[in-house]
């Protein structure tokens, strides 16, 4: 990239202001290259000068000027400025736009991968919604921001791995009362009355659970108790039916885990009481009333926190550190990152202090809470409750507005802000849509190199890139050779937000260029095989940002 081409310059420029070698470590592993808000600002930025301000002593704009007095020359930098309090501007020769194309067309689809991940083993775990009927548009947020991260971090070489964790042990006491709900509806559809409980799931989903397992039982369930014993019988009855159904509405959304990873194997397996013991034989954990505590307290949590109850019960925090254990000493990943709904905000500083408490290093965990999303429909929000049964499906989205929209929509936001989800302009087969604007460009790229298979009068001409210096053809150029720093920031700052507004300037970048800039022209055979060229890379960078995002790159529309 050729951010790292300009780090590498003013690295050199740095050598001789820095005596102390602990100063020259530290300033050079901050150079970072900016873009400018202002084109008239340059190419490029760098505030590396107001970083050594103060290991220096000295003026920040001095620093600056004498970094660009001892830049090394380099053909694509036609000047360097010192700006405002000490910026280092950089303004390159097109040439760079050119060899960012050269090397696009060459890279094809690995054009934005880069090795900064080094290997890094990392499993994100997202989704997560429990085993209690389908995922729903009020949960669903992350599931497309998981695996767009997790191909983010692919394509910046990590080794990702995808995990569902299933909430089916006894600690879920959602997945209790799911099960105590189907019981009530099960009854009734055998002609009885059963109370049905306090706050239960009252959805037609769960009559359709209920009514499966008329289909498969009949009668033999009539007389179990509705009790706690009960419920967790119908909850186990239906688990496998509902994962099955979790598993194809992940499917539906474009997903697929490579581990669907089970909190009732915890259990089953001795896991939890096998942490439990070495947390106690450690000192991590005490015993005190007749119960287990673990010191969260001495972690920054507010007081330490109950792994086992008095009457023996564990409690989910339990759980939570078996699976952590399992995550990082069992199959050894170097970074965990759980995506989690809003309704775990509370939960992150207990899990950390869980996590040091067990000696994990908590820089290798990541937590990252999405926010809610309203839906509008008519410009009024949609009521929606899991509970009361006013959900719409994942599924009925996805037959509403396909696939492609709702992972595009879902998208658009930082996931650490509220996002509000316009139904009507996800329907829209117009411009105005976001996702069918990039879309269409990419379908527009793909009619122009169509159309010139069939032209005669290109020849064996090169397409000397060199003839690209028209202003629309220059700004479709840098966000060409934008893309892979875009990339990778995305990766670095978890942002995959980024990549639906990048999609979108690249579209705006490429109708432009379309509308002012004549591709196919008989009289000038030279210039129009190198915008065939600017043709073609804008189609594979298209092309790759919509594959990051799980969205279709059509042909045709």
């Amino acid at each position: 990239m050729i951010q790292d081409r300009l780090a590498n310059l003013l690295r050199e420029a740095c050598l001789p202001l820095l005596s102390d070698r602990q100063h020259v470590e530290e300033a050079l592993c901050e150079i970072r290259i900016e873009t400018p808000g202002n084109p008239e600002h340059g190419d490029f930025a760098c505030n590396i000068a107001m970083q050594l301000a103060g290991p220096l002593g000295a003026n920040p704009r001095q620093i600056a000027q004498k970094l660009v007095d001892n830049l090394p020359a380099d053909p694509l930098v036609e000047r360097v400025e010192v700006a405002g309090p000490g910026f280092v501007n950089f303004y390159l020769s097109p040439g760079w736009l050119h060899d960012a194309l050269a090397q696009c067309l060459e890279q094809g689809e690995n054009y934005g991968c880069s090795d900064f991940g080094d290997g890094e083993k990392v499993q994100i775990e997202f989704v997560g919604a429990g085993p209690v009927g389908p995922i729903h548009i009020g949960n669903a947020r992350g599931g497309p921001f998981g695996d767009t991260l997790a191909n983010l971090l692919e394509a910046t070489d990590h080794e990702v791995e995808r995990e569902y964790y299933i909430n089916d042990g006894p600690t879920n006491t959602q997945f209790q009362l799911f099960g105590a709900s189907v019981q009530a509806r099960y009854r009734e559809l055998l002609g009885e009355k059963l109370d049905f409980p306090e706050q239960g799931y009252q959805g037609e989903y769960v009559v359709e659970f209920a009514q499966q397992l008329v289909n498969q039982y009949g009668t033999q369930y009539r007389d179990v108790p509705a009790d706690a014993d009960g419920a967790s019988l119908f909850s186990g009855l239906l688990r496998d039916n509902v994962i099955e159904q979790l598993r194809d509405d992940c499917t539906a959304m474009g997903i697929e885990f490579d581990v669907w990873f089970s909190e009732k194997k915890l259990h089953a397996e001795g896991l939890v009481e096998e942490q439990i013991d070495r947390l106690l034989a450690s000192g991590a954990a005490y015993e005190k009333d007749d119960a287990v505590w673990l010191r969260t307290g001495e972690h920054g949590d507010e007081e330490d926190r109950v792994l086992v109850r008095s009457d023996g019960a564990p409690t989910y925090i339990a759980s939570d550190i078996a699976y952590a254990a399992n995550k990082f000493y069992t199959r050894g990943f170097d970074r965990v990152i759980y995506i989690w709904g809003p309704d775990h905000f509370g939960y992150v500083p207990r899990m950390k202090a869980a996590l040091a408490a067990m000696g994990i290093d908590i820089e290798r965990a990541e937590f990252i809470i999405y926010q809610t999303v309203r839906f509008l429909e008519g410009g009024e929000p949609l009521s929606l409750s899991k509970r009361r049964g006013d959900i719409v499906t994942i599924r009925e989205l996805i037959q509403d507005i396909g696939r492609d929209a709702v992972r595009f929509f879902f998208l658009m936001r930082s996931v650490d802000a509220h996002l509000d989800f316009d139904l009507d302009l996800a329907r829209q087969q117009s411009a105005e849509n976001p996702v069918y604007y990039v879309q269409y460009a990419h379908t527009r790229l793909c009619s122009i190199l169509r159309e010139a298979e069939t032209v005669d009068y290109l020849g064996e001409v090169d397409g000397d890139l060199s003839l690209l210096i028209h202003p629309d053809e220059l700004a479709l150029l840098r966000k060409l050779a934008d893309y892979p720093a875009e990339v990778l920031r995305a990766a670095q700052e978890r942002a995959p937000h980024r990549l639906p507004h990048f999609a979108r300037e690249l579209a705006q970048a490429v109708h432009q260029f379309y509308t002012n800039c004549r591709v196919l022209d008989r009289d000038d055979p030279a210039l129009s095989c190198a915008r065939l060229r600017l043709v073609a890379g804008s189609r594979i960078v298209l092309a790759n940002i919509l594959e990051l995002m799980g969205i279709t790159a059509p042909e045709r529309m």
